[in-house]
């Protein structure tokens, strides 16, 4: 038998040895090197790190540019805001809701007010309080004090540049007729003036118009401190309000307006308008239902409110106080134990005290122990128990006695109706 042929293993076929050898070499041979490959080459190490630096530095400035560019655009924006916002509040400004500039707040809250209430409270005011402070007074005095040549005047003026008076006597007139639109410059620029009271006394702040006290009230509370807005409540704003409800016996909506914006500063409507107001003695019913009401709509923090009843607890007791404790209780804010052993010891001041106490007493005080019961020590509901023992009122219904006592009593289920 013929022998098979083993089968050659090439590779590369039909190729000599030498051409193999030829084309592997071929293969094997580098391409040409690109022109940006020669540059490598050519490029040193001290070189290619001046470049790195470079590149550095100019991503650097790129980035600062950038930053300046987000920054201006919102500088931009932001004033756009403001104008926007500033440009808004001049077009609404006199928008009332339906208002008219004449329409009064609580135009018929005088039905609800009961004269019997008013009889009793009126026991508790003070019966020697002068009248009631205002920024004129106070200037006026001052300067009398430094000049005694001016003693016999009446209105006397402080001592500032003549032009400067005139301008301002004139936005004391422009501000007595004051509707809407646009207050003047010279008046925005009083809160920044190191003698603000003084210039704000020349434009005679008891003839501005209501509307007009709305839009001191704004500027003033948004532009002052809280120290100095303290200032323009107390002896601009109140005297106005408690002279409006005086003669009106109600509250002209825009000065109820202003009472609301005054409350942008919390700790100065406390130290302005409703400390003053209960210090005076001579607050009656009607003028705490009309601020009261102010206090019940609009939020007021926490800690604010907790030291309002902390020194309505604990200054000299007028008959409307209660009217204000009762409304910051009913907030039902979280009170610290030191605010809650003022209130107790503010009651418990009643226990020898032989005049009838008001409604609004026994309704400040049960509406005291039905949210803060979990707060009080034992020994705080028994002293409140020997208390009403002593204090008792007609018009109480003998319900409101049976809520506080259930109440009071560590254990209600224990308290039997006879």
């Amino acid at each position: 038998m013929a022998r098979k042929r083993e089968r050659m293993q090439n590779p590369q076929p039909f190729l000599s040895a030498d051409a193999g050898n030829s084309v592997a070499s071929s293969k094997k041979r580098s391409k040409p090197s690109k022109h940006h490959q020669k540059q490598d080459k050519m490029i040193s190490s001290g070189i290619s790190s001046k470049i790195l630096k470079e590149a550095l530095i100019q991503q650097k400035e790129v980035l600062e540019e950038a930053e300046e560019r987000n920054k201006n655009a919102f500088v931009f924006a932001e004033e756009d805001q403001s104008k926007r916002q500033v440009e808004e509040e001049e077009d609404d400004i006199d928008d009332f809701g339906g208002f008219s500039e004449t329409q009064s707040q609580f135009g018929n809250h005088e039905e609800e007010i009961d004269e019997e209430d008013e009889r009793l409270l009126e026991a508790f005011l003070s019966k020697d309080a002068g009248p009631q402070l205002t920024l004129a007074d106070l200037i006026i005095k001052k300067i009398k004090e430094n000049d005694a040549n001016l003693a016999s005047e009446t209105r006397p003026l402080p001592k500032l540049d003549e032009s400067f008076i005139n301008l301002y006597k004139g936005v004391g007139e422009f501000l007595s007729k004051y509707t809407a639109g646009k207050m003047p410059k010279a008046f925005k620029h009083i809160p920044s003036t190191q003698m603000w009271e003084d210039v704000l006394y020349l434009t005679e702040p008891e003839k501005w118009s209501p509307n007009a006290v709305f839009q001191a009230t704004r500027i003033f509370a948004s532009n002052l401190s809280a120290k100095k807005a303290e200032r323009f409540y107390k002896l601009v704003l109140l005297p106005r309000i408690r002279d409006d409800i005086r003669k009106n016996k109600k509250l002209h909506f825009a000065l109820y307006q202003a009472l609301k914006k005054s409350l942008y500063k919390p700790a100065a409507f406390n130290k302005g308008i409703l400390f003053p107001l209960c210090k005076s003695g001579t607050c009656n019913l009607r003028e705490a239902v009309i601020i009261g009401s102010v206090i019940e709509k609009v939020s007021i923090p926490m800690l604010h409110s907790s030291v309002a009843l902390l020194k309505l607890a604990e200054m000299e007791y007028c008959g409307t106080t209660s009217y204000f404790i009762k409304l910051l209780l009913e907030k039902k804010y979280g009170l610290p134990y030191r605010v809650v052993d003022a209130i107790v010891a503010h009651f418990m001041r009643f226990i020898e005290d032989t005049r009838v106490m008001p409604v609004i007493w026994h309704q400040s005080l049960l509406a005291f122990v039905q949210r803060y019961k979990n707060e009080l020590r034992k020994e705080d509901k028994d002293d409140l128990r020997i208390l009403l023992k002593k204090q008792k009122h007609k018009l109480v219904r003998a319900l409101s006695h049976l809520s506080l006592f259930l109440c009071c009593l560590e254990n209600p289920g224990l308290f039997k109706i006879s």
